[in-house]
C-alpha cells in the first residue's frame, strides 16, 4: 500500500530483457539507503519488488503482463520515474490509499500554464472512466491527484509548483503515456453496490 506521495525522482540507467524477463535498474541513493531486498517500491505508481539493491541502485524484475499494462515499457536510459516506498503501519496517509496495481495506461491531451500551476488533461479510458470523479483521487504516475474536471472524453489536474519540481510530470508533454490508478474505494463501492450474481 502506497499514499501516492512521491519521495524520491529517480533515474532509469538501465532496461535489460532477458529469457521470460526484463530487468530494470533505476539510480535513486536517497530511497537505496533505507531499503531491502524484497521491499515493495512504487515505479510511476506500479508496485515492484525490489531484487537487489547496492551503491544508490534499485534492481527490479518486469513481468511481460507489468510491461503490458504500463508504461514501463517505454523506459530509457535517463528516463526520469516516481519512487515511492510502502506505507509503514505507524505511517501518516498524506495521499490517499494508492495499491500500485496500475488500472490502465492514458496519455497527455494538453498541458497549460497558469501562472505558477499547471493544468492537465488526460484521455478519459472508457474501462477507467466510471471510477473517475469530480473532486475525486486519482494516482497519475503514482502521484495523488485530485480531479478538477470530468468530461466524456476526458479529465482534468492541476498541478503546484512543488509537484513539479519533485515528480515527472511537469516534464510531461502532450500524447505522453501515463500510468492511471483508480481510487480503491470507488472499485470496493461498486462491488458492493453490484446485485449479487448466485
Amino acid at each position: 500500500m502506497f499514499t501516492g506521495l512521491v519521495e524520491d525522482s529517480g533515474k532509469c540507467l538501465r532496461v535489460r530483457a532477458g529469457e521470460g524477463t526484463t530487468q530494470l535498474t533505476i539510480r535513486s541513493p536517497r530511497i537505496e539507503k533505507s531499503i531491502r531486498t524484497g521491499d515493495s517500491v512504487a515505479v510511476n505508481g506500479c508496485c515492484l519488488t525490489v531484487t537487489s539493491h547496492r551503491s544508490g541502485k534499485l534492481k527490479f524484475d518486469l513481468l511481460a503482463e507489468t510491461l503490458r499494462c504500463t508504461n514501463l515499457k517505454g523506459l530509457a536510459e535517463g528516463s526520469r520515474v516516481n519512487l515511492e516506498r510502502a506505507l509503514p503501519a505507524d505511517g501518516r496517509i498524506g495521499g490517499h490509499f494508492v495499491q500500485g496495481h496500475v488500472d490502465s495506461t492514458t496519455r497527455v491531451r494538453s498541458l497549460e500554464e497558469k501562472g505558477a500551476d499547471l493544468r492537465i488533461d488526460f484521455d478519459l479510458p472508457a474501462e477507467s472512466a466510471r471510477y473517475i470523479a469530480y473532486k475525486g483521487s486519482v494516482a497519475i504516475n503514482g502521484v495523488s491527484l485530485t480531479v478538477a474536471e470530468v468530461g466524456p472524453e476526458s479529465f482534468t489536474v492541476w498541478i503546484i509548483p512543488h509537484t513539479r519540481e519533485m515528480t515527472n510530470l511537469g516534464a510531461l508533454s502532450a500524447g505522453d503515456e501515463v500510468n492511471l490508478e483508480c481510487d480503491i474505494l470507488a472499485k470496493y463501492a461498486e462491488r458492493i453496490l453490484a446485485p449479487a450474481t448466485c
